[in-house]
């Protein structure tokens, strides 16, 4: 996975990094393969407190490789495939794995967007908890300039980010738009003169809290956009009481009344 994709652990923080800078980590199978083996394996990475995720070089991510749309120019039907084989436990597809992995995580994501994110780097980018970005960084849900729709997780992601309607104008016109129109949209969590450094920073300060709570937080958030009041509330009551006089809890509790760092295990 060193050809397309470098992981370094730092305190509890995953820094992600996309490595095929000379195509603009563009998707090929390969990238493909690597976002999903990478996701899956952090998931069980023991320690693990946060993550973020960027790509080297000129973007974070051009979207899908230009050789993929060769292929789609002879009029060669494969579109059965994502129908096939196995979907994980959310539901997704291989291509859809590889971008739900990310919102799967049991910890925050952080994407440190920069460049570009057109079409499947776009859809990339949705996976994470936020999305830390330039100004200048130019975004696009491209697909329907190639003849096609978002299909990597795009649709479901983003009807809890932006309204409706600018939904339906960004992926029927497949225009570009720049990182600060997408902070105006809701879209970009925070706009960075260094979205990497500045995700870095905020993914170790994540890391330095209660490392249960930021897990159980995790849990009823990504719950709260599908489930009914009923089942967030009762959620909400049983990630309380699993917290509630738990060694972590009384260390944040005693770390404050003191005055002092909290020490938390894992």
């Amino acid at each position: 996975m060193d050809e397309r994709i470098r992981v370094t652990l730092d305190r509890g923080v995953a820094d992600v990094r996309l490595v095929r800078g000379d195509k603009m980590n563009a998707l090929d199978d390969a990238m493909f393969e690597a976002l999903r083996r990478t996701g899956d394996e952090l998931k069980g990475q023991r320690g693990l407190r946060a993550v973020v995720l960027s790509g080297e070089g000129r973007a974070f991510c051009a979207g899908l490789d230009t050789a993929n749309f060769g292929k789609m120019a002879s009029g060669q039907r494969g579109g059965e495939r994502l129908l096939q084989g196995e979907r994980s436990a959310s539901g997704a597809n291989p291509s859809q794995h590889a971008v739900m992995v990310w919102r799967d995580m049991p910890v925050p994501v952080i994407a440190a967007v920069h460049g570009a994110a057109y079409g499947g780097g776009f859809q990339l980018m949705l996976g994470a908890d936020m999305r830390f970005m330039h100004a200048d960084t130019r975004l696009s849900i491209m697909e329907i300039n190639w003849g096609l729709v978002p299909d990597m997780s795009g649709i479901a992601l983003l009807r809890g980010l932006l309204r409706d309607d600018v939904v339906r104008e960004l992926t029927y016109t497949g225009r570009v738009f720049s990182g600060a129109e997408a902070h105006q949209l809701g879209l970009a969590t925070r706009l960075c003169d260094d979205p990497h450094a500045d995700a870095l920073a905020l993914a170790h300060e994540i890391a330095a809290r209660p490392p249960q709570a930021m897990r159980a937080a995790k849990r009823l958030l990504d719950l709260a956009v599908d489930a009914d009041t009923k089942t967030i509330l009762l959620a909400e009551s049983r990630e309380q009481a699993a917290l509630i006089g738990a060694p972590e809890q009384v260390e944040a509790v005693t770390a404050r009344l003191q005055k002092r760092a909290a020490r938390f295990d894992d």
